[in-house]
């Protein structure tokens, strides 16, 4: 194979690769998004936590629930911790 159609190959895999993964992708970037503005949201609330007698975990596993439900999934962090109690 030559040198210019092993590139336009790849190039050609690459352009179907990004179409067929496109919304798939889309979604993965946006769910990240929202985790890391949950995982800043956590790390606030951790300085006034104290105040209230509430500890939250800044995690991995608390950022992707503030990221898929947002301020229901806060709640349910917050019920979840009280209930283990």
């Amino acid at each position: 194979m030559s040198q210019p159609s092993l590139w336009g190959g790849a190039l050609t895999a690459l352009l179907l690769a990004v179409l067929l993964f496109h919304r798939p992708l889309s979604a993965l970037l946006k769910l990240l998004a929202r985790s890391g503005v949950g995982l800043v949201f956590l790390w606030l609330f951790q300085g006034v936590s104290g105040l209230l007698g509430v500890q939250l975990g800044v995690n991995l596993l608390n950022g992707l629930v503030l990221g898929l439900l947002g301020a229901p999934g806060f709640a349910l962090l917050l019920m979840a911790q009280w209930a283990i109690r």
